[in-house]
C-alpha cells in the first residue's frame, strides 16, 4: 500500500486572530480501496482544522481536503515560522502512516497594557506608586518610561526607566514622585502626573495618576498657634494692668494669727501621720478594747493552704484593644501584633505604633488585628509564591472577617512551612482605616486611608522579591 500527498503551498502566513488555508492533495497509489483519517499534530495543532476529518478513495483516485490556521491573537501565538504536520492514518492499513509537513509563518502583533498601582497617591515630600506593564503581543517588548505634568509640578525618579518583558509577562516600575515645592500649611492640592510607556516607532501609551500633596503643618494646627499666641498676648496685657496687691495681705494675716487666743500651743500640736510607705497595706486595723480576742481570732486562721501557680494568659490584639476601650468607651482604637520569623509573636501595640522590625531583614509571617468602635474588621494576606510567573505573589484564598469590636482576627500563618507575608489588606464596618508599612531595602511610605466596608487599605508590596517588616495602624471618625 502507498500514498502520495502535496501541500498547497506548502509555506503559509497568517495574521493573529486572522485565518488562512492550505489544500492538501493526496492520492491512493495502491490496489485496494482505503479511507484515510486526518490529524493535526504539532505547537500550532490546536488552532488547526481539518475538513473532511476522513476521505475515501478508490485505487489510482486522488482528493482533497482543506487545513484551516487560526491563531488568536494572544502572546500564546508565537511570532515567527511554526512547522506544522498532518498524520494520515489509513483504516486497511493502520501501521504505514504518512506524515506530510509544512510551515506556517505568524506575523507579528505588539499589544501592551499598563496600570499605576495605586492610582492615588498621598505624600507630604514623596509619593511612591509602581507602573505595571503587561506584554500582551507575541514578541519581546523594549520600551523607556518617562513623566510628566501640568507646570513642571513634580520630579520623577523611575526604576528601572528602560524594560524588556518576553510575551505574556510584566514587569513593574517603581516612581518617585517629589514635588519641587512644599506646602507648609493649607490644604492638600492635587498634582495630575503621566507616565508614558514609549515604544520604538510606536504611539506612546499614556497611564494618568494624581499625586495628593499634603501640607507639613496641618491648617488646624496654625490656627491652634495663632489663637494661642493672641490669649498669650491678652493674658500678659492683664496681668501687667491688674496686678494684685498679694503681698500687703500676706503681712497682715501672721500678725492676726499671733494675737489670737485659740492659737494651740507647741505641746498640744498634733504628731502627722506616717507616711504611706510606713504603714503595712495588708495589717488590719488595731482594737485597744480587745487585744485578748485579737490573739484567739489570729491562731484560728492558721491551716496550711495549697498554691496553684495558673498560667498567665496570652496577651493579643483583643485584650489589649478591650483595656483601651475600657478607659475611653466612647473612642475608636486598633490594637495588632506580628508573628516575626525567628522571633515568635510581640506583643501588641495599639493605634499608630510600630509592629515587626526595622534593620534586621525579618519577615512576618502572621498578623493579629482587634479593633474597637468601628463594627470590627476584615483582612487577607498577599504572601510569597515560590511558584509566581509574574514577579508577584498571591493572596490567601479565603478572608478572614471579625464582624464585632473587641474580637482577634488573625491572617498569614505561623507554621515554618507556610510563605511570609508582602503585603496585606484590611478594612472596618465604619470610619477610616490607616496604614504604613515598611518593606525590605524600602523606607517608609506615606500614610494610606481608605473609607469604610467596602472599602480596602493595602499595606506592604506585591513584588515577590521583597517582604513586610514593619507596619502602623490606626482608624479614625
Amino acid at each position: 500500500m502507498s500514498l502520495w500527498t502535496s501541500l498547497e503551498p506548502a509555506s503559509a502566513t497568517v495574521d493573529p486572530g486572522s485565518s488562512t488555508r492550505v489544500r492538501l492533495r493526496l492520492r491512493n497509489t495502491g490496489d485496494v480501496v482505503d479511507e484515510y483519517r486526518f490529524e493535526p499534530v504539532g505547537a500550532i495543532a490546536p488552532w488547526t482544522t481539518v475538513e473532511p476529518q476522513t476521505l475515501r478513495l478508490y485505487p489510482g483516485t486522488t482528493g482533497t481536503v482543506e487545513l484551516t490556521f487560526a491563531p488568536p491573537r494572544t502572546p500564546d501565538a508565537t511570532a515567527g515560522p511554526n512547522p506544522y504536520a498532518v498524520r494520515i492514518t489509513p483504516t486497511e492499513h493502520p501501521e504505514a502512516v504518512t506524515v506530510p509537513e509544512g510551515n506556517l509563518t505568524i506575523t507579528p502583533f505588539t499589544e501592551l497594557r499598563a496600570e499605576l498601582v495605586p492610582p492615588t497617591v498621598k505624600g507630604r515630600f514623596r509619593g511612591r506608586p509602581k507602573l505595571a506593564i503587561d506584554n500582551l503581543g507575541n514578541t519581546r517588548l523594549t520600551a523607556s518610561v518617562s513623566g510628566s505634568d501640568n507646570g513642571d509640578q513634580l520630579a520623577y525618579d523611575l526604576r528601572p526607566s528602560n524594560v524588556q518583558i518576553e510575551p505574556g509577562r510584566a514587569a513593574f516600575v517603581d516612581a518617585t514622585l517629589k514635588p519641587r515645592k512644599i506646602i507648609w500649611f493649607g490644604p492638600k492640592e492635587q498634582r495630575p502626573y503621566r507616565l508614558t510607556v514609549q515604544r520604538s516607532g510606536l504611539k506612546p501609551e499614556p497611564v494618568d495618576g494624581t499625586y495628593l500633596q499634603r501640607g507639613f503643618l496641618p491648617r488646624w494646627l496654625a490656627t491652634f498657634f495663632g489663637t494661642l499666641l493672641a490669649l498669650a498676648v491678652t493674658f500678659a496685657l492683664i496681668w501687667f494692668n491688674y496686678r494684685p496687691h498679694v503681698q500687703s495681705l500676706a503681712q497682715e494675716q501672721p500678725q492676726e494669727a499671733a494675737v489670737s487666743s485659740i492659737a494651740p500651743s507647741p505641746a498640744t500640736t498634733p504628731t502627722p501621720p506616717p507616711a504611706p510607705s510606713e504603714t503595712p497595706s495588708s495589717a488590719p486595723a488595731a482594737n485597744p478594747g480587745n487585744n485578748n480576742g485579737g490573739g484567739g481570732g489570729g491562731g484560728g486562721g492558721g491551716g496550711a493552704t495549697a498554691t496553684v501557680t495558673a498560667k498567665p494568659r496570652q496577651d493579643t490584639a483583643a485584650t489589649a484593644v478591650n483595656r483601651l476601650a475600657a478607659d475611653d468607651p466612647s473612642g475608636r482604637h486598633i490594637c495588632y501584633r506580628a508573628y516575626v520569623q525567628g522571633s515568635g509573636w510581640q506583643k501588641p501595640v495599639c493605634d499608630g505604633t510600630m509592629a515587626g522590625t526595622v534593620g534586621k531583614n525579618l519577615p512576618i509571617k502572621a498578623i493579629n488585628i482587634a479593633v474597637y468602635g468601628v463594627q470590627g474588621s476584615a483582612a487577607n494576606s498577599f504572601v510569597y509564591d515560590p511558584q509566581s510567573t509574574n514577579g508577584q505573589g498571591r493572596w490567601n484564598p479565603n478572608w478572614t472577617a471579625i464582624i464585632a469590636d473587641g474580637k482577634d482576627n488573625y491572617i498569614g500563618s505561623t507554621k515554618a512551612s507556610d510563605p511570609y507575608i508582602e503585603g496585606f489588606a484590611f478594612n472596618v464596618g465604619n470610619g477610616q482605616a490607616c496604614s504604613d508599612a515598611k518593606v525590605r531595602d524600602h523606607d517608609w511610605g506615606d500614610p494610606w486611608c481608605k473609607g469604610a466596608r467596602p472599602d480596602l487599605d493595602f499595606a506592604g508590596t506585591l513584588d515577590n522579591t521583597l517582604w513586610l517588616e514593619a507596619f502602623k495602624l490606626t482608624v479614625t471618625p
